[in-house]
């Protein structure tokens, strides 16, 4: 299994103004960066890639989507705009070097309309998705949905609807993105969630249970690990956490506070040592 850290920990975008940081990132460690990619037109790829080449990065992306963009929308016009949106992104991670793309890339993150998803709503996405294989195939990208818990979407939360979603889909290339913090509110048991998603799991987010230090709360590690072996997984364990001054998106995740005394950097610096003795041990 492979390390990797998203930069939301620094930062809600990341340009070359911060490539410097990659240089710690990998003194610490790390095998690869996750990298975010709100706005693809903008997103400069080219310098970003050659310093990951340079350093031995190998580079992911993640995305949630804006408040305009929707593949679940009533609104034809919207999921066809969602739909280029996202076959850009795809693009622009290939273009970064990179084969994974993950993140809830089915509705804004807090968007909570009171009800049920419908099933006009899961036919839509799957229909979208699925207009998404040819992009997904001529640039060597896999697309891991993500699931969300409760006070963040209503439409994705488990992995057993999310094993459904993609077994609708029905491409080889789109799966889901495990991740720790959002399961450990919706899953009964971690382990066999990830069991349950076997073959559909391509990326995990190794978040403990406040968003802090992989190691430092209740988040049934041993019980991760003996899942992730018994399924073969060996793909990334990112660790994924925010900083508390990055506007909208701190928001967006409700941090109202420092997670950690020693700053966010340090959910990443020590939680990287907590994951490698788990994978070594």
């Amino acid at each position: 299994m492979k390390l990797g850290v998203n930069t939301y920990i620094w930062s809600a975008d990341f340009t070359p103004a911060r490539l410097s940081l990659l240089d710690t990132i990998k003194a610490h460690g790390f095998d690869g960066v996750e990298f975010p990619i709100f706005r693809p037109h903008l997103f400069e790829a080219a310098p970003i890639r050659r310093a990951c080449e340079r350093l031995g990065l190998e580079p992911t992306t993640v995305a949630s989507l804006l408040p305009d963009l929707s593949l679940i929308a009533d609104d034809a016009d919207v999921r066809r705009k969602t739909v280029t949106h996202l076959r850009d992104a795809i693009r622009v991670t290939a273009d970064l070097g990179a084969t994974q793309f993950a993140g809830p890339l089915y509705a804004p993150v807090g968007y909570l309309p009171g009800r049920r998803r419908t099933a006009d709503e899961w036919q839509r996405a799957i229909e979208c998705y699925q207009q998404l294989g040819e992009t997904l195939d001529e640039n060597g990208v896999t697309l891991a949905i993500e699931p969300l818990n409760r006070f963040e979407t209503y439409f994705l939360n488990t992995v057993a609807d999310g094993v459904a979603l993609c077994e609708a889909v029905g491409h080889p290339r789109i799966g889901l993105l495990f991740d720790t913090f959002h399961a450990n509110i919706e899953e009964k048991h971690l382990g066999q969630a990830l069991r349950a998603g076997g073959r559909h799991i391509r990326h995990v987010h190794t978040c403990e249970n406040d968003r802090g230090t992989p190691g430092t709360g209740h988040i049934a590690w041993s019980d991760v690990f003996a899942a992730l072996h018994a399924i073969g997984y060996d793909g990334w364990l990112t660790i994924e956490s925010f900083g508390f001054a990055l506007g909208d998106l701190s928001a967006a995740a409700a941090i109202w506070r420092d997670i950690e005394p020693a700053g966010p950097e340090s959910i990443a610096f020590d939680g990287i040592r907590f994951l490698r003795s788990r994978i070594e041990g």
